[in-house]
């Protein structure tokens, strides 16, 4: 069955809230950090106030796309769980997850089957593979069924234009689903409708 939830690309302290203190919390909250070209970027100043509310039963994740020496000393006192990695070398992974003691979500984007099976140079230096779609800042999908070569051993997470209604496709995956622009509403804020109807979907399932 579906392991958990992400939701990802939160800006504001009123999603926020209503998220870590819903009745069925996700596992994860990601925040782009990052990656300026996202309408979801979240610039430092306003990441240290969303990262200081109480979290509960939710990991704060930091989305990082090609993170330099910079960035990475800059939120190493922020109160992330998770950094999740786009564009990093295994090598580097290693060390990012060694110097800051963070837990590591290396994320591959997957166009092909070569590209799924890259994921095998990261699992000595990853508590998570997720595997999304190439569109970063843009929601594109790929070909799920690429995953099957994918031991259950592996800890994996999908994203890549996922909707709600998809969570079901999942029943019999050993997969934490990943939704980010299905949340939206028209002006590509998150609708909190949509993440309450996510959230108590998912418990239902």
């Amino acid at each position: 069955m579906v392991k958990g939830i992400k939701i990802c690309g939160i800006s504001d302290l009123e999603t926020l809230d209503f998220i870590v203190n819903h009745k069925f919390p996700p596992k994860f909250v990601g925040f782009i950090t990052n990656y300026k070209k996202s309408r979801r970027y979240v610039k430092y100043e306003k990441l240290e106030k969303l990262l200081s509310v109480e979290k509960n039963q939710t990991n704060f994740v930091s989305v990082l796309v090609a993170p330099d020496d910079l960035i990475l000393e800059k939120i190493k006192k922020l109160n992330f769980d998770f950094y999740q990695l786009y564009d990093v070398s295994p090598k580097r992974t290693k060390i990012i997850k060694e110097k800051y003691n963070v837990k590591i979500i290396t994320a591959l984007t997957i166009k092909n089957q070569k590209d799924v099976d890259f994921y095998k140079n990261y699992i000595d230096v990853s508590d998570l593979i997720l595997f999304d779609g190439k569109g970063y800042e843009k929601s594109i999908g790929f070909e799920h069924k690429l995953l099957n070569s994918v031991p259950n051993s592996v800890n994996k997470m999908i994203a890549g234009n996922l909707k709600i209604e998809d969570i079901s496709k999942f029943k019999n995956k050993d997969y934490f689903i990943d939704l980010s622009g299905s949340l939206e509403n028209e002006e590509g804020k998150k609708d909190i409708k949509k993440i309450n109807k996510l959230l108590n979907f998912e418990i239902k399932k």
